[in-house]
């Protein structure tokens, strides 16, 4: 297996401001089946059954939900340099490279692009290396799907700042890689720049088809799946969490090298009626369809 990224290891976490932080707080421990790793000056961060020390972290905010931050693992010290180099006018150095106060540690880099995407370049943060995944529960983050309404831009900054690739383009979105995940960023063909879906990793189908019912048992049913998807390969199942943030549970995304050859739209098409490789998911449910416009990142603090 190769490395697509030369500059970015993985997507380890990210982070949102929620105006009720009680009732999501529960939503991602009771519910979700993340556990909180620590709270911290307000914010607290919850982890999966992997080895990175947080997934996502929650802070009180007024107004709606809001995404303060993408954070990406970097290879090296040297690959935050090469990713300020290339940012150019394509985005902006909102602060320098220091040491983290969080769970987990290291030091990071935080740049925005021109849109006011925000990410946090980690390096040398500690993992668990005891971890163990365990049934039903989320091992890690699999991917981030953010929407662009300048797809062709948003794709060649993530080629040319960060050293992505790109897997596979459909009508509606394309998927990046930089590990040998189908996908670890993808970018849905919007006509806005909201938060699309966080998806987060669980050890197999029983837990994506256990954690519908569990959810649906909690008040929040399925609003896309289950199925499986055509580019990835991965199972699925999406909720509407609290404040429109989309979550999805999914296993068994189909691992990739450098030989893998992109698809294009006409080499990704269903037969009328159908959404997925199965055939049995319906259309995504029109909650779902209006969550993923609503959260926006925050306005970067440069």
């Amino acid at each position: 297996m190769t490395h697509a990224s030369s500059r970015i290891s993985g997507v380890r976490s990210v982070a949102l401001s929620v105006p009720d932080l009680q009732t999501t707080c529960d939503f991602f421990t009771k519910t979700w089946g993340l556990e909180l790793a620590e709270s911290r000056e307000g914010i607290h961060y919850f982890k999966g059954t992997g080895s990175d020390a947080f997934l996502i972290s929650l802070r009180q905010s007024n107004g709606p939900a809001k995404l303060i931050d993408v954070t990406l693992r970097v290879r090296s010290l040297q690959a935050i340099e090469e990713i300020k180099a290339h940012l150019g006018s394509d985005g902006t150095v909102i602060s320098q490279t220091a040491p983290l106060n969080e769970p987990g540690g290291g030091v990071a880099c935080i740049i925005s692009d021109k849109v006011g995407r925000i990410y946090k370049l980690v390096f040398d943060d500690l993992q668990n290396e005891a971890a163990e995944e365990q049934k039903d529960r989320p091992i890690r983050l699999a991917h981030v799907v953010l929407n662009s309404d300048e797809i062709a831009v948003t794709q060649k900054f993530y080629e040319d700042v960060f050293d992505f690739s790109l897997s596979d383009r459909t009508k509606i979105m394309a998927f990046m890689r930089c590990n040998n995940d189908h996908h670890s960023i993808a970018f849905g063909d919007t006509d806005n720049n909201a938060l699309n879906h966080i998806a987060f990793l669980v050890p197999d189908l029983d837990s994506v088809m256990r954690g519908g019912g569990r959810l649906k048992d909690a008040g929040f049913p399925i609003a896309w799946g289950p199925g499986r998807h055509g580019p990835g390969n991965n199972t699925f199942n999406y909720f509407v969490g609290p404040h429109d943030i989309v979550v999805e549970y999914t296993s068994e995304v189909e691992q990739i090298n450098d030989d893998y050859k992109a698809g294009s739209p006409s080499d990704w098409t269903w037969p009328p009626g159908r959404i997925d490789q199965w055939g049995i998911s319906p259309m995504p449910n029109q909650t779902l369809k209006d969550a993923q416009k609503k959260v926006f990142f925050d306005s970067p603090k440069v």
